[in-house]
């Protein structure tokens, strides 16, 4: 017996062929099919940077104050200087926001990070501190692990805020742990945001280079973007 799979086949095919002829529809070749993913599928691009920034914001959200979980970037430097890091952080450079008490350094620096969890890079890691905290670390008996183990830590971590920067009299010795810092991430062009209540200069007055020294604000005035913030103090302003 013939396999019933092919019973007539030949025949079958070509009654339809002569009807596709009659109906001049014959040699119509059918359409591309688009089975490309949309956005919202796996394999598209968007999504997959989608889930890179969900993952990303909860590290942000790890890494941020609770007085800051609502934080945004809105200064237009701090936007583009943000973006740059998020699309090419090996050219981002460092953010300086400088600015006297409650003008919202603070908020636009952790505005900053958020905005570049929000673009989904490839990777995000980030420490986030008050420069007290930061040389609390680096004394003797400031961390378990040792201040060597923190400085080399603050030097590699891709993201890094050190907030308040200048607020005290640094030794000696943070002093050179300061520099180390900041030297290691300049010449590997790991990006770095710093907020502080002094300028960067000024012609007269304490100023950043007073308080950190000749050799940290060098490193801090080369492929740094510096934004003053101005206006009253906030923080009065709700109270």
């Amino acid at each position: 017996m013939p396999e019933p799979g092919h019973i007539g086949g030949d025949n079958l095919f070509a009654r339809l062929q002569a009807q596709l002829e009659a109906r001049g529809l014959a040699g119509i070749q059918p359409g591309p099919v688009d089975d490309a993913p949309t956005p919202g599928e796996p394999g598209h691009p968007e999504y997959h940077r989608r889930r890179r920034a969900d993952w990303a914001l909860s590290r942000w959200q790890t890494a941020t104050p609770f007085r800051y979980q609502q934080a945004t970037a809105t200064h237009p430097a701090v936007q583009q200087w943000a973006d740059q890091a998020a699309t090419d952080p090996r050219i981002a450079g460092f953010l300086l926001l400088t600015g006297t008490f409650g003008t919202g350094k603070t908020h636009q620096a952790y505005g900053a990070l958020r905005r570049i969890a929000e673009a989904g890079p490839s990777r995000y890691e980030v420490i986030a501190l008050t420069a007290p905290d930061m040389y609390a670390l680096m004394r003797p008996g400031g961390s378990d692990n040792g201040p060597e183990y923190e400085v080399k830590r603050l030097m590699r971590i891709p993201l890094l805020l050190i907030d308040d920067l200048g607020t005290e009299k640094i030794s000696e010795f943070t002093e050179e742990a300061t520099y180390r810092l900041l030297n290691e991430r300049y010449n590997e062009c790991r990006p770095l945001i710093v907020t502080s209540n002094l300028p960067a200069s000024a012609p007269q007055g304490p100023t950043l280079a007073d308080r950190l020294g000749e050799r940290i604000a060098s490193r801090l005035s080369q492929m740094t973007t510096v934004v003053e913030m101005v206006g009253a103090d906030r923080r009065r302003g709700a109270a």
